[in-house]
């Protein structure tokens, strides 16, 4: 019987993460070489919205390099992982007996929230996954409700990565690389890790009446990957990886529910 498998989420920052975030890479490496096994792996980011929550059944994705303007390096990366269809049905199946709806796409790749971290969670390549995509225009309760349903995962040695960020205002970045970071960003952040460490989904819940919250998230993609994650772990409370922040305004943190 496989091991129970933790959740993840990540803050991915910059597409050029893994060559200019040491930092954030070497905390993504340390969770990959503690992390039990896993069987598989679910991911779900930012950077795929769908009118339902959707699973690619591809059986060898596509390392998709969904930006522009970074360094030929980066745009020659690839993450050859296999894909997981199996997993996807599963996900899927899970997902409509919460009574949710839930889409399978035949093909999608992964997109750099994804294959980012794990190429540096899993440089091998070698455990299957699956990507899910968030859903277009919900709420961070469908988000939370989303992750419960797909909580059982664990048990079946399915780790869970949710990949977003804990601040992302592009009006924030500092480009010319200030040693100090933005003072309303770590405000934030700390103000995340405080509820997260507490338990008060509710305050989470509610992030856009915290102080700095809506101005951390102008739009929410990026933070409702993390509502996944805290469904999914169940009331479990995760240990913190706190890397350099990146452009002075993106938090790095990363969050490990066992």
């Amino acid at each position: 019987m496989p091991a129970r498998a933790p959740v993840v989420f990540v803050s991915h920052g910059a597409p050029d993460a893994l060559l200019k975030a040491p930092d954030a890479v070497a905390c993504w490496r340390e969770i990959g070489r503690q992390a039990p096994e896993p069987a598989a792996i679910l991911a779900v980011s930012a950077h795929w919205q769908a009118r339902s929550p959707t699973l690619s059944l591809a059986g060898a994705p596509e390392t998709v390099h969904d930006f522009s303007g970074f360094a030929p390096a980066l745009h020659r990366m690839q993450y050859p992982a296999p894909g997981a269809p199996a997993l996807a049905e599963r996900a899927a199946s899970l997902i409509r007996e919460a009574g949710m709806a839930a889409e399978l796409h035949p093909d999608r790749g992964l997109d750099h929230g994804a294959w980012v971290p794990l190429s540096a969670m899993y440089p091998q390549a070698n455990v299957p996954v699956a990507q899910l995509s968030l859903l277009r225009n919900g709420s961070p309760a469908d988000h939370l409700a989303l992750g419960r349903a797909l909580a059982p995962l664990r048990e079946e040695g399915v780790l869970i990565l949710a990949s977003g960020a804990v601040t992302h205002n592009f009006d924030w970045l500092d480009r010319q690389g200030g040693a100090e970071p933005l003072p309303q960003a770590r405000a934030f952040s700390d103000w995340v890790g405080a509820r997260l460490a507490g338990g008060e989904v509710a305050g989470l819940l509610d992030y856009r009446t915290a102080q700095h919250g809506a101005d951390a998230h102008p739009s929410e993609e990026h933070f409702l990957p993390l509502f996944v994650a805290l469904g999914a772990a169940g009331g479990d409370a995760p240990a913190r990886c706190q890397p350099r922040f990146a452009h002075g305004s993106l938090a790095m943190d990363a969050y490990v529910w066992q």
